[in-house]
């Protein structure tokens, strides 16, 4: 890659398969979730930010041996993001959170390309990395999406919802009372409008909140819920939610305890 400093470097959005986020099984080669033009690219790459420095180096570790890299481990340039992108996200703009992506992007104003990767998917949906994207368009630094998975846009595919209008959401409240009302009005937006409203849990929470939506829900709204995508365990369940009711067995066959997504929809 370009390391000249007569000219910046791109800025390269990495996805990663949806397992390092769960598992650094280095059985499963990247190759069955990358194509080659992405591994490549990754390989070639020496500065990174990254939402977790630890599944990075599992990530590159995987792709040094199918594709070797451009420096040895140890000579990786791996920056996290910082904490408050984790926790609050990065998706709106913020004088301070800009100004610190600027710094983190430094190296491509020396001519070094680098790349934006989180701990599974594509970096910036569903995970922090927006703010960087932000700087290096305001720096006119070429921005180069990757091909790889991205589990939002694989559920839909899946969930035979409205793919034509739909609508990512984040994360409904933990506390039971908002939960149920911010339910109620995402299951009014899709079956007003027939825009799909689409959400995600963390995993722990995944069996609470199909259980709730089971019990809140509308009898004929029609739920899809998508867990561990391109993962061998991979199951994907859509049906109209007194569909889900009929019988004992509503949860069963479904990782819940693995990355899911939710849809509701007409």
């Amino acid at each position: 890659m370009n390391t000249s400093t007569a000219k910046p470097g791109s800025l390269y959005l990495v996805p990663t398969p949806l397992d390092f986020g769960v598992s650094q099984d280095s059985a499963t080669a990247p190759s069955q979730w990358l194509p080659a033009e992405t591994l490549t690219a990754a390989s070639s790459l020496t500065h990174w930010i990254t939402e977790n420095a630890k599944s990075t180096r599992a990530f590159l570790k995987r792709v040094e041996a199918t594709q070797g890299l451009a420096a040895p481990l140890q000579g990786q340039h791996i920056t996290e993001l910082p904490r408050a992108a984790h926790k609050k996200g990065d998706h709106t703009p913020d004088t301070q959170g800009d100004a610190l992506a600027r710094t983190l992007l430094a190296p491509a104003l020396l001519g070094h390309d680098m790349g934006l990767i989180s701990e599974a998917g594509m970096p910036a949906i569903a995970d922090p990395g927006s703010s960087i994207v932000r700087a290096a368009h305001a720096m006119g630094l070429r921005v180069v999406p990757l091909t790889g998975p991205v589990s939002l846009m694989l559920a839909l595919a899946a969930s035979g919802l409205n793919g034509q209008n739909f609508a990512f959401v984040g994360y409904v409240p933990q506390e039971a009372t908002e939960r149920t009302q911010r339910v109620r009005e995402l299951e009014s937006l899709a079956l007003k409008s027939g825009q799909t409203q689409i959400f995600i849990e963390t995993p722990y929470r995944n069996t609470a909140l199909l259980q709730a939506l089971l019990k809140t829900l509308h009898p004929h709204t029609r739920l899809a819920v998508c867990c561990a995508l391109t993962l061998h365990n991979q199951a994907v369940r859509s049906a109209l939610v007194h569909d889900w009711k009929r019988g004992n067995g509503a949860l069963a066959g479904l990782p819940l305890d693995a990355p899911a997504v939710f849809l509701i929809g007409r």
